[in-house]
């Protein structure tokens, strides 16, 4: 690692003098717009976080890397737009840090992290967002956009008293769930798991559990479980479709014992 600022600098100054040259010489780059590069962004964004749910710091770094190449390329184009450059987008976040974090670099006393993220939120009001939700994007994944707006509520005091209130919450969507299942009213159906998932992401929250992160966690569980499943199955010259599911969960709960 550099410790030094100035060689931290000398490595950024580098990277844009080689996105000017790939900007002016490679066909690929001179192609690429704000509109072209936005699912690639999207990508490195994924990547990362597979990344960091792997642990693994090499990746980290290299997916780092190519989130920050992909700023640097869009502050290029924008430069080419007579726009921003890179030193507009830095200085509009250095801007924005210093006036939320009045605690760190003005008179502004706080004595929890649930301080500083009512005055962030109270902060973001005055600079002109109208509404509470109103940083929340769009094109968000439902559950974590569903996180996110459960935080902003929560700044302004719109949350349970009790954490274990939430339980009570989770149980009454639930009955009113199966209720709606019984009724075989699909779209009832489809609206009462909606609010079912919107509780228990709700409870994650209360709990100090992202609950995007602990679904993935999941997802590759049971990804794991399942290919053992289907490779002991293989070993024993058999297919999955010829087996009953008796004899499915005798090897699945093998590969639970390997968690």
């Amino acid at each position: 690692m550099i410790n030094s600022i100035t060689e931290k600098l000398k490595a950024f100054e580098e990277l844009l003098h080689i996105m000017d040259e790939l900007r002016e010489k490679c066909p690929w780059d001179k192609e690429q717009t704000l509109e072209s590069l936005r699912s690639l962004t999207i990508e490195e964004t994924y990547e990362l976080a597979d990344a960091i749910l792997d642990e693994n710091l090499e990746e980290i770094k290299k997916e780092l890397g190519d989130l920050l190449l992909h700023i640097v390329f869009y502050a290029k184009i924008g430069t080419e737009k007579n726009s921003f450059d890179i030193a507009d987008v830095i200085n509009n976040i250095n801007k924005k840090l210093v006036f939320r974090h009045p605690h760190v670099f003005g008179e502004v006393a706080v004595e929890s992290v649930t301080e500083v993220v009512e005055n962030w939120e109270e902060l973001k009001r005055k600079e002109g967002h109208k509404s509470v939700l109103s940083g929340v994007p769009n094109s968000l994944p439902a559950m974590i956009k569903a996180s996110r707006v459960q935080e902003k509520v929560r700044a302004v005091g719109f949350d349970w008293d009790e954490r274990i209130q939430i339980w009570d919450k989770v149980k009454e969507e639930l009955s009113e769930l199966e209720d709606e299942i019984e009724n075989q009213d699909h779209e009832k159906t489809e609206s009462e798991f909606g609010d079912l998932l919107f509780s228990i992401i709700n409870a994650a929250r209360l709990y100090n559990v992202d609950p995007e992160t602990a679904l993935e966690k999941t997802n590759r569980k049971f990804t794991k479980r399942f290919l053992y499943l289907e490779k002991e199955t293989l070993h024993k010259g058999r297919e999955l479709k010829d087996m009953s599911l008796d004899e499915m969960n005798q090897i699945w709960e093998v590969a639970k014992e390997s968690d």
